[in-house]
């Protein structure tokens, strides 16, 4: 009875009704229009979504039980190791970080304004630096791991990348005077949508969402930020706003003619639990092994995934600046074709 109660939990606490659910048992609807009532209805939209992408794939026989295994596997783990890690993680950084805040904001529509956009810059670093550091790469890249993308791939995590990226993005957003309260709204916000930039082609075929491309960034350039196609490797870090990739250089628009391939460069076996989750340590773990000298292994910790102490660097800008360059000679032939027909 103890494990079927459990099983309960877990399932209304994955599908984030368990609020609602007490809401109905206690009839107090009134709380459905504070704030946490409002977070308790829009908390099972992504659930409900996943789960609507199952059974859409179901009716039109394209589900493939390979697209979602290895996601739901990767929860399952991370529920049992880090269930209270990660929200530890953000208590700790407030509670050490927020008497030197630069200084003290509110809960004005204006402050929030300022605090989105510091929660994406620290959003911005965290993901940039899990692409282009190695070891945080091998917290990271469990998430990029599925060739496939739907809605599954939001839980697909390593159980420390959490903890990880909380600590930056938490630390920088309390130093620059976003106030708890004001924090965790944005978390909030910035969560669920994050989840949602993983719906599948199954769900949302075409995920430019019209003229929102243009203005935020939509599940078409997080299918471009999951893809390992040269021209699209790490780019599009940010979440919601894409202010920072386009200061920094990462922006890039899904190019209708290219195919997305999504998944990691490595060879690895994707329906592998071990390897998907440690593959990535253990390449690590063996670069390290057979490097000669204590400065090249540590190198080999902090230098992009790609870099090797041997000169030939399989990084991703040595990856796409071969592919822009022949891409490049590919072109000027044709162009040369096409001035001599005009001349002619």
């Amino acid at each position: 009875m103890e494990v079927i109660q459990t099983l309960f939990q877990e399932i209304i606490g994955f599908l984030g009704i368990s609020q609602l659910i007490e809401v109905c048992k206690t009839g107090n609807y009134k709380v459905l229009l504070t704030l946490n009532g409002i977070f308790s209805v829009i908390s099972p939209l992504v659930p409900f979504l996943l789960l609507l992408e199952i059974c859409r794939a179901i009716f039109y026989k394209k589900f493939k039980i390979e697209d979602y295994k290895m996601p739901f596997l990767i929860f399952v783990a991370n529920r049992f190791i880090s269930r209270f890690l990660s929200i530890a993680m953000v208590a700790f950084c407030i509670g050490l970080l927020e008497k030197y805040a630069l200084f003290n904001t509110s809960l004005k529509w204006y402050w929030f304004i300022y605090g989105y956009v510091i929660w994406e810059f620290s959003h911005f670093i965290y993901h940039y630096f899990g692409h282009k550091v190695r070891l945080f790469w091998c917290l990271h890249s469990t998430h990029h791991a599925p060739q496939t993308m739907n809605l599954s791939v939001t839980y697909a995590h390593f159980f420390l990348e959490a903890p990880y990226a909380d600590v930056i993005r938490t630390s920088i957003c309390i130093l620059m005077g976003v106030n708890p309260p004001l924090l965790f709204i944005i978390m909030f916000i910035d969560g669920t949508w994050g989840s949602f930039i993983h719906v599948g082609e199954n769900l949302i075929k075409d995920g430019r969402l019209g003229f929102l491309n243009k203005i935020i960034l939509t599940p078409s350039h997080h299918r471009v930020h999951h893809a390992k196609n040269p021209l699209y490797m790490d780019t599009n870090f940010c979440n919601l706003l894409n202010i920072w990739d386009k200061v920094f250089g990462t922006f890039q628009h899904e190019k209708r003619e290219m195919q997305i391939e999504y998944g990691i460069s490595r060879e690895m076996n994707p329906n592998s639990f071990l390897d998907v989750y440690f593959g990535e340590l253990y390449g690590l773990w063996k670069d390290m092994r057979h490097a000669p000298g204590i400065k090249n292994k540590l190198l080999y910790v902090v230098m992009p995934p790609g870099w090797s102490h041997t000169g030939d660097h399989k990084t991703a800008k040595v990856v796409k600046a071969a592919f822009l360059k022949e891409a490049q000679q590919a072109q000027q032939p044709a162009a040369i074709k096409q001035t001599a027909d005009q001349l002619i």
